[in-house]
């Protein structure tokens, strides 16, 4: 396409000119110098009309877990319009633009955080996460635990950090992989306080990242590798009761804090959060961790990047997954979905009995029970944002 044009950081000005409009906030000159240094790892399309940038967005190479196992990933960011260019299609021809580009650098997913799911979701994406929003008195949580170890409030130590949210963004599917870079720019900010959970042994079992301010406990983030871990970090913030009267945290949809308080009266609210589309479908299939051995066959629409369209003949023996993409399978044993159904059952954010039930794909009953033990049983979390 003759209008898009890869931007670089001759363009820095007026890309985030146009950010700075479209999502109408104001960044000082340290904070653009921040912004500017984090474009420098992001592949930037700009839509140009007559010279003039008219649209854009952000591609970010990024990687995330799946079963345990990194997956390449493109974040789409910053996806803007100036008010007199919109309405002309040049969203979605970027989007179809960038959708070509991830499949050529081996990007096999892309998520990213839509300003409305119906408009996404016209273009193969899906929504995939959803966030646990807790409001809790720091009161219900001031009481003996019968955790056994410590918690030492630290300096930035990106290592140990790094080494505890391994283990546990493992555990989850889509959470990023995240490098050093990531944690400088994205996760450890200057006005944060940082503590970690420390067994017995001096073994370092979880950490807390938060904030106290205007009488309320943030946690940005919170994660632990063991339930004694968990523990310790929930006695830390009930053992701020003089300082705040509210803890604030996000947490994974499957969370159970509500088992483990004596009181479990409190706001308690899930919010629809990231969306995920699968870019390249026998890339990604081939690479995705089926269980057990089997044979079966998708197939799959994809109305906006037919690339993905047709059937997937599947063969899973010894963890090895052998992929044969035709225009169409039949016979037995094939499941029919379209391209956003098929990201959200792999990614785990609902099981493929879900989607059935719910008439979002079709097969046979004896099929469904098959797709149920060929597909891991994790659940989807995403703590990050871009």
């Amino acid at each position: 396409m003759a209008n898009i044009k890869q931007l670089n950081e001759k363009d820095y000005e007026r890309i985030f000119e146009l950010s700075q409009y479209a999502f109408q906030y104001e960044l000082s000159t340290s904070e653009l110098e921040k912004k500017k240094a984090e474009a420098k790892r992001h592949k930037i399309w700009g839509w140009m009309e007559d010279g003039e940038l008219a649209a854009k967005l952000h591609i970010i190479p990024l990687a995330c877990y799946i079963d345990g196992e990194p997956f390449k990933m493109g974040g789409i960011s910053s996806v803007a319009t100036w008010p007199e260019y919109r309405r002309k299609g040049m969203v979605k021809e970027l989007l179809q633009h960038a959708l070509h580009d991830m499949k050529e650098n081996g990007q096999q997913l892309s998520f990213l955080h839509p300003f409305s799911f119906p408009f996404y979701r016209q273009y193969g994406w899906e929504h995939a996460f959803t966030q646990q929003h807790y409001s809790i008195p720091v009161s219900k949580l001031k009481k003996d635990w019968g955790a056994n170890g410590y918690v030492r409030r630290v300096s930035e130590n990106p290592s140990l950090l790094h080494q505890l949210y391994t283990s546990y963004a493992a555990s989850y599917n889509g959470m990023l992989t995240r490098d050093e870079a990531w944690w400088k720019q994205r996760v450890l900010k200057d006005d944060t306080h940082i503590a970690v959970a420390y067994n017995p042994q001096h073994e370092a079992e979880g950490y807390i990242i938060f904030i106290v301010k205007n009488n309320e406990f943030l946690v940005q983030e919170i994660v632990y590798n063991t339930l004694n871990g968990r523990k310790l970090l929930l006695q830390f913030i009930g053992n701020h009761d003089s300082m705040a009267e509210n803890a604030e945290m996000i947490v994974p949809e499957d969370d159970q804090l509500a088992l483990l308080v004596d009181e479990p009266r409190f706001e308690q609210q899930l919010k629809p959060y990231f969306m995920a589309r699968i870019v390249d479908a026998a890339s990604f299939l081939a690479a995705y961790p089926f269980q057990g051995n089997g044979s079966l066959a998708f197939q799959v629409e994809d109305t906006f990047f037919p690339e993905n369209n047709g059937g997937y003949q599947l063969r899973v023996e010894n963890g090895k997954t052998k992929v044969t993409h035709v225009r169409g399978v039949s016979g037995h044993q094939i499941v029919y979905c379209s391209i956003q159904i098929l990201a959200g059952m792999l990614l785990g954010y609902r099981r493929p009995v879900d989607y059935f039930r719910l008439g979002k794909l079709q097969t046979d009953q004896e099929t469904i029970l098959q797709l149920e033990r060929m597909v891991p049983e994790k659940k989807t979390f995403f703590a990050d944002f871009f």
